[in-house]
Protein backbone atom coordinates (compact mmCIF):
# COMPACT_ATOMS: atom_id res chain seq x y z
CA UNK A 1 0.00 0.00 0.00
CA UNK A 2 1.70 3.16 -1.09
CA UNK A 3 2.49 5.60 1.77
CA UNK A 4 0.79 9.33 1.46
CA UNK A 5 4.37 10.67 0.19
CA UNK A 6 4.38 8.00 -2.53
CA UNK A 7 1.14 9.06 -3.40
CA UNK A 8 2.06 12.25 -4.16
CA UNK A 9 5.11 12.11 -5.84
CA UNK A 10 6.56 8.52 -7.23
CA UNK A 11 9.74 7.48 -5.93
CA UNK A 12 12.72 5.72 -7.43
CA UNK A 13 13.33 2.23 -6.52
CA UNK A 14 15.49 1.44 -3.37
CA UNK A 15 18.72 -0.20 -5.44
CA UNK A 16 19.03 3.28 -7.49
CA UNK A 17 18.49 5.31 -4.14
CA UNK A 18 21.35 3.21 -2.72
CA UNK A 19 23.53 3.46 -5.18
CA UNK A 20 23.20 7.47 -5.62
CA UNK A 21 23.62 7.58 -1.45
CA UNK A 22 26.84 5.63 -2.00
CA UNK A 23 28.22 8.72 -3.85
CA UNK A 24 27.71 10.92 -1.11
CA UNK A 25 30.82 11.07 1.12
CA UNK A 26 29.41 11.04 5.18
CA UNK A 27 30.92 11.23 8.32
CA UNK A 28 31.38 8.20 10.15
CA UNK A 29 30.04 8.33 13.97
CA UNK A 30 29.47 6.09 16.77
CA UNK A 31 26.39 6.69 18.27
CA UNK A 32 26.43 5.01 22.03
CA UNK A 33 23.60 5.50 25.33
CA UNK A 34 23.11 3.01 28.14
CA UNK A 35 19.35 2.11 28.80
CA UNK A 36 17.75 2.34 32.24
CA UNK A 37 18.71 -1.23 33.01
CA UNK A 38 22.81 -0.24 32.85
CA UNK A 39 23.16 -2.25 29.52
CA UNK A 40 25.30 -0.20 26.95
CA UNK A 41 24.14 -0.02 23.12
CA UNK A 42 25.76 1.65 20.31
CA UNK A 43 25.75 1.63 16.46
CA UNK A 44 27.91 3.04 13.38
CA UNK A 45 25.59 5.48 11.72
CA UNK A 46 27.00 8.25 8.62
CA UNK A 47 23.29 9.87 8.90
CA UNK A 48 24.25 12.62 11.33
CA UNK A 49 23.84 16.21 10.62
CA UNK A 50 23.84 19.33 12.80
CA UNK A 51 19.42 21.09 12.80
CA UNK A 52 20.14 24.20 14.60
CA UNK A 53 22.44 26.41 16.26
CA UNK A 54 20.05 28.02 18.76
CA UNK A 55 19.24 26.15 20.58
CA UNK A 56 22.18 23.49 19.73
CA UNK A 57 20.20 20.63 17.85
CA UNK A 58 21.66 17.27 16.10
CA UNK A 59 19.96 14.85 14.18
CA UNK A 60 20.62 10.61 13.80
CA UNK A 61 19.04 8.44 11.66
CA UNK A 62 18.12 4.87 13.08
CA UNK A 63 16.48 2.14 11.09
CA UNK A 64 13.56 0.52 12.84
CA UNK A 65 15.30 -2.50 11.96
CA UNK A 66 18.23 -1.66 13.97
CA UNK A 67 19.32 -3.91 17.33
CA UNK A 68 19.62 -0.70 18.91
CA UNK A 69 16.40 0.85 17.70
CA UNK A 70 14.18 0.48 20.94
CA UNK A 71 16.85 1.73 23.24
CA UNK A 72 18.01 4.72 21.96
CA UNK A 73 14.29 5.72 21.26
CA UNK A 74 13.86 5.62 25.01
CA UNK A 75 16.96 6.76 26.51
CA UNK A 76 17.21 10.40 27.92
CA UNK A 77 20.91 10.96 26.97
CA UNK A 78 23.23 9.65 24.07
CA UNK A 79 26.63 10.15 22.56
CA UNK A 80 27.29 11.20 19.07
CA UNK A 81 31.31 10.12 18.44
CA UNK A 82 32.76 11.44 15.81
CA UNK A 83 35.41 9.09 14.20
CA UNK A 84 38.90 9.37 12.44
CA UNK A 85 40.98 7.04 10.47
CA UNK A 86 42.71 5.30 13.58
CA UNK A 87 38.73 4.49 14.82
CA UNK A 88 38.06 1.69 11.61
CA UNK A 89 37.86 -1.19 13.64
CA UNK A 90 36.07 0.57 15.79
CA UNK A 91 33.16 1.54 12.91
CA UNK A 92 33.13 -1.64 11.63
CA UNK A 93 32.50 -3.59 15.50
CA UNK A 94 29.55 -1.14 15.53
CA UNK A 95 28.54 -1.53 12.82
CA UNK A 96 27.98 -5.92 12.74
CA UNK A 97 25.17 -7.52 13.80
CA UNK A 98 25.61 -10.32 16.35
CA UNK A 99 28.24 -9.28 18.40
CA UNK A 100 29.15 -8.03 21.83
CA UNK A 101 30.25 -4.54 20.39
CA UNK A 102 31.45 -3.25 23.41
CA UNK A 103 33.60 -6.30 24.25
CA UNK A 104 36.96 -4.43 24.63
CA UNK A 105 35.83 -0.93 23.25
CA UNK A 106 37.91 1.76 23.90
CA UNK A 107 35.12 3.76 26.09
CA UNK A 108 35.20 5.50 28.63
CA UNK A 109 32.21 6.83 31.03
CA UNK A 110 30.91 10.73 30.24
CA UNK A 111 32.25 12.84 33.33
CA UNK A 112 29.06 13.74 35.26
CA UNK A 113 27.19 11.40 33.12
CA UNK A 114 28.14 8.07 34.84
CA UNK A 115 27.54 4.98 32.51
CA UNK A 116 27.14 7.16 29.59
CA UNK A 117 30.12 5.80 27.54
CA UNK A 118 31.85 7.42 24.89
CA UNK A 119 35.42 7.11 22.62
CA UNK A 120 38.02 9.20 24.58
CA UNK A 121 40.21 10.31 21.34
CA UNK A 122 36.94 11.22 19.16
CA UNK A 123 35.15 14.57 19.22
CA UNK A 124 32.30 13.92 20.96
CA UNK A 125 28.55 15.43 21.29
CA UNK A 126 26.22 14.47 24.68
CA UNK A 127 22.84 14.92 23.80
CA UNK A 128 19.63 15.20 25.73
CA UNK A 129 16.68 13.43 23.42
CA UNK A 130 14.41 16.08 22.28
CA UNK A 131 12.22 14.70 19.78
CA UNK A 132 12.03 11.37 18.06
CA UNK A 133 10.38 11.89 14.08
CA UNK A 134 8.74 8.56 12.26
CA UNK A 135 9.59 8.78 8.50
CA UNK A 136 10.04 5.45 6.63
CA UNK A 137 11.87 2.92 7.77
CA UNK A 138 13.90 5.16 9.87
CA UNK A 139 13.17 7.31 13.13
CA UNK A 140 14.96 10.36 13.13
CA UNK A 141 16.43 11.49 16.76
CA UNK A 142 16.84 14.91 17.40
CA UNK A 143 19.43 15.60 19.98
CA UNK A 144 20.05 19.03 22.18
CA UNK A 145 23.75 19.36 22.34
CA UNK A 146 24.21 19.70 25.94
CA UNK A 147 28.68 18.96 26.19
CA UNK A 148 31.00 18.53 23.65
CA UNK A 149 34.33 16.98 24.11
CA UNK A 150 36.90 18.82 20.81
CA UNK A 151 39.25 15.74 20.89
CA UNK A 152 39.14 14.27 17.53
CA UNK A 153 41.06 13.55 14.53
CA UNK A 154 42.64 15.33 11.63
CA UNK A 155 42.11 12.44 9.82
CA UNK A 156 37.83 11.94 9.71
CA UNK A 157 36.42 8.57 8.91
CA UNK A 158 34.25 8.80 6.07
CA UNK A 159 31.47 6.58 4.24
CA UNK A 160 31.46 6.40 0.56
CA UNK A 161 30.89 4.20 -2.14
CA UNK A 162 30.02 1.91 0.66
CA UNK A 163 33.72 1.47 1.64
CA UNK A 164 35.32 3.14 4.75
CA UNK A 165 37.60 6.09 3.40
CA UNK A 166 39.79 9.02 4.73
CA UNK A 167 39.30 13.13 3.48
CA UNK A 168 43.25 13.58 2.36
Amino acid sequence: MPTPLQEKWPAVDGATFKQAMSLLAAPLTVVTTRDAQGQPWGFTASAVTSVSLDPPLVLVGIAHTSSCHEALTQVPEFVINVLGDEHRDLAGRFATSGVDRFAGAPLEEWPNSPGLPHVPDALALRCALADRITLGDHDLLVGQVLDVRLEGSDRPLLWYQRAFRTAT
